[in-house]
């Protein structure tokens, strides 16, 4: 950090520098506590100055100082004490997850109603009463009654022209294209059969049994599938691990088991036929080949990589299940509690807001420095680098 304000005061003119010593001066009190406030906040949205902080502090981390080699044995010996305090924390942390788990399952069946409510409404099995509809928008605040009269004429028109929908259109497959983590996964070939999905649900083990949780896709009557459900269920260990026991950190999911899916004939998306020509060696005639190979599709969320008992996978394998992890926590914690905000996109404004705009700031000054170099009376576009020609391999 230092030496970045030091290069910084280096690289100013000694002219600027008397100014700056000027104001310092004639600066006291608050002002200096506001202008080093300032300063900092500058400083720490400055993604070099962030990298180069995150950097000495990865350093930093997992770097013994040595002191404990040079620790008398009676002195050890007690921080072996502490060590076995620790284990013993760690398993009431498991204790206190375990009833997180049993809490999690009371309150979904409080949550269940109103979820089941949420899909008759989706799939038009039931009609809300005007009660249910009312809504106050944020942009309906300040807008007149004769505002909002006419605005309900225009929609009474429009619902007039067009045809009545029932229940609410391609509810899930719009969630699921409004949210990158699934809409990544989606192809054009699944989103005719994800038209068919009438809701999500999560359940989870029952009391006494090894913590674990389902997600249920409910389906309609379709020309893809016989299955009316499709489900994906997650293993997960709640307990410290014998051999790494201060490694424990919550729950982690340990496997997952997805389902057959009954694909009715030629509509089965997660594989595709292919053509190959193959010539003879000793003949010379050429013949046509035609091979079943896998496709891309979000069903084959439903199959994922089997884990053998010995727990080793290879790194393809490692990387699908880390992913179809992160997926159906996702699903479970977010989606499904919030499906309506994620159809909407509400919530994905709200994630948004959890990011910093870095990206823009950096591009601002980008621009800056072309500004500075435009307004540079010595700058000769001639001299500058040309860019890196980008080649495609």
């Amino acid at each position: 950090m230092a030496d970045i304000d030091n290069k910084d005061q280096a690289e100013m003119d000694p002219a600027d520098m008397e100014d700056v010593e000027e104001v310092e001066e004639e600066e006291t009190g608050e002002d200096e506590n506001s202008k080093a406030r300032q300063l900092t906040v500058q400083m720490m949205q400055n993604p070099q100055i962030l990298a180069a902080l995150q950097e000495r502090l990865d350093g930093l981390n997992g770097s013994p100082s040595g002191y404990m080699e040079s620790l008398p044995k009676v002195v050890k010996r007690r921080v072996n004490a502490l060590k076995n305090l620790q284990v013993k924390c760690a398993h009431i942390e498991a204790k206190f997850y375990e009833e997180v788990h049993e809490l999690e399952r009371k309150y979904a069946a409080l949550y269940q109603p109103l979820f089941d409510k949420r899909s008759d409404i989706v799939k038009a099995a039931y009609e809300p009463t005007d009660e249910e509809c009312e809504w106050k928008a944020d942009e309906e605040e300040e807008l007149t009654d004769e505002m909002k009269e006419k605005a309900k004429l225009e929609e009474e028109k429009k619902d007039e022209e067009k045809e009545d929908p029932k229940g609410i259109p391609e509810f899930w497959s719009t969630v699921f294209k409004n949210v990158d983590l699934l809409s990544d996964m989606l192809q054009e070939h699944d989103e005719p059969i994800l038209k068919h999905l009438q809701d999500i649900k999560v359940k989870f083990s029952d009391p006494g049994q090894p913590m674990s949780f389902t997600l249920e896709f409910l389906f309609e009557p379709n020309d893809f599938f016989t299955n009316t459900v499709l489900t994906k269920t997650y293993k997960m260990r709640s307990e410290p691990d014998e051999n790494d026991p201060f490694s424990f950190d919550g729950p982690e999911i340990m496997c997952c088991t997805g389902c057959t899916i009954e694909w009715t004939k030629g509509k089965n998306v997660t594989l595709k036929t292919i053509k190959k020509k193959q010539k003879h060696k000793g003949r010379g005639t050429v013949r046509t080949v035609t091979k079943t190979v896998p496709n891309d599709s979000f069903f084959n969320f439903f199959t994922p990589p089997e884990v053998p008992e010995s727990g080793e996978l290879d790194e393809d394998s490692e990387a699908v299940l880390a992913a179809d992890f992160e997926i159906g926590h996702f699903i479970r914690e977010r989606i499904v509690p919030r499906a309506v905000l994620y159809f909407t996109g509400e919530a994905i404004e709200d994630d948004d807001d959890d990011y910093d705009e870095e990206g823009e700031e950096a591009d601002d000054e980008e621009g800056e420095e072309e500004a500075d170099e435009e307004n540079d009376p010595d700058y000769d576009p001639k001299e500058a680098a040309p860019p890196a020609e980008c080649k495609q391999q």
